[in-house]
């Protein structure tokens, strides 16, 4: 059991350790604010010291949100298949432009008998359903809109595309089996025509011929400027017997769960081998495409993209660090009076230590606040033509990485000023 002396001890240390910490945090406070009223009175200095960290950060958070807005946009609409989708393509995706050239001279298209025989003799899929599509010009009461994308397909798509029934119905198999002249619009067609009229039955012309609208898609937005709610679907056999009579399809199957897709998958290749009575030895004359691929080739060129950034962020950030130490350096001179004054009324060298440290590093923070505040504003012009998407994580990491700078390349001149003796100091005229 402690004696009444050593717990009083123990009780003195706590107590000495509680002030000290309080102390410190005290100092720090000071000292921050003593950093702030130095880059308040030296505005000029402050903006071309800090220029190199806000260029490095504002490059930084820039090339982070617009990565990070292709990525979703990515996700979301060019990779839209879904874990458990594939699509059986005339063309493998992602092979570069020689072997895009490549296959065009040996793939041959994927014809509707393709689908026929897919979805006859491929087991153990969830949906299978087929897609084609053209640009068109889409005319009612005198008015016309032009490029709107029309697609043919089969009413299958609704559960394995990304569109989704705002209003009204999607096609039925009846639909599909007569060619029915119907057809679901996006929110453009409906925005364009019907402002203020429930489109649902009303018909329109799409490249001259009539379809009557029996349903509306749930906005989906823009991208690259671009909108996704302008397009008009139909029945593929009404496509077929309207525009194209063989038109080159994609056929997208969707499995059960993930861990069905590479059977599925080897399956599909196996029955479209057969089909086209292929060699073992020979490549296959088609391509099986799954959102992965595009996830896989995108995220190579973004790591690419991302390693050249931090190149030019790492020197950016150096160049400025090594003007904030340069500042510094001369800041430290030119308050020599006043650092021996500090040390004749009892400051320690911690405490210069941290006032020249916590300066330098405010002063690095400020100018990564300051790229934060320039790239929110390119952000918002690059999303209006592009597409950006600002993420929390890159905010937290420009502004930290160049407090970091700061604290990194403010130790020196930290340093020297905490040596300094108070008696030569105050030698010092100011």
């Amino acid at each position: 059991m402690a004696t009444y002396s050593q717990t009083q001890t123990a009780l003195a240390r706590a107590g000495g350790l509680g002030h000290e910490r309080a102390n410190l945090r005290v100092a720090a406070r000071e000292a921050f604010w003593i950093a702030l009223e130095a880059l308040r009175t030296h505005k000029l200095r402050s903006f071309l010291t800090l220029l190199g960290v806000v260029v490095a950060t504002t490059t930084l958070i820039v090339v982070m949100s617009v990565i990070n807005g292709m990525n979703l946009y990515i996700a979301n609409h060019i990779a839209n298949l879904g874990v458990n989708t594939f699509v059986v393509s005339q063309f493998e995706w992602a092979t570069g432009r020689e072997g895009w050239l490549r296959q065009r001279l040996r793939n041959r298209p994927i014809r509707m008998s393709d689908y026929r025989f897919l979805e006859q003799n491929l087991e153990g899929y969830d949906e299978i359903g087929a897609q084609t599509g053209m640009d068109s010009n889409v005319r009612f009461n005198g008015q016309t809109m032009f490029d709107v994308e029309l697609d043919g397909v089969t009413p299958s798509m609704i559960d394995i595309n990304f569109q989704q029934v705002d209003y009204g119905r999607y096609f039925t198999e009846a639909d599909e089996q007569h060619a029915a002249p119907v057809c679901f619009v996006g929110q453009d067609v409906v925005t364009k025509f019907f402002p203020s009229v429930n489109p649902l039955n009303h018909e329109i012309a799409v490249n001259g011929r009539p379809f009557r609208i029996i349903g509306v898609a749930k906005k989906i937005g823009t991208t690259f400027g671009e909108s996704e709610d302008n397009f008009v679907q139909i029945p593929l056999n009404a496509y077929r017997r309207k525009f194209v009579s063989r038109p080159n399809l994609n056929i997208s199957v969707k499995a059960y769960d993930s861990a069905q897709m590479q059977p599925l998958e080897e399956e599909a290749r196996m029955l479209m081998r057969v089909r086209r009575h292929l060699p073992f030895h020979e490549k296959d004359t088609f391509g099986i495409n799954e959102s992965q691929t595009i996830m896989s080739l995108w995220e190579r060129l973004t790591g690419s993209i991302f390693a050249a950034t931090t190149a030019i962020v790492a020197i950016f950030m150096v160049i400025g660090g090594i003007v904030i130490m340069n500042i510094m350096l001369a800041s430290v001179t030119e308050r020599t009076h006043e650092i021996g004054i500090r040390k004749s009324l009892g400051a320690r060298r911690a405490d210069i230590l941290m006032q020249f440290v916590m300066e330098s590093a405010a002063m690095a923070a400020a100018g990564g606040v300051v790229g934060v505040l320039i790239a929110a504003l390119v952000d918002m012009v690059v999303n209006h033509f592009f597409t950006a998407s600002l993420p929390i994580s890159a905010v937290v990491l420009g502004v930290s990485l160049s407090a970091v700078v700061g604290l990194f390349f403010g130790i020196y001149p930290a340093s020297k000023a905490a040596r300094l003796e108070p008696i030569e100091a105050l030698r010092v005229e100011t």
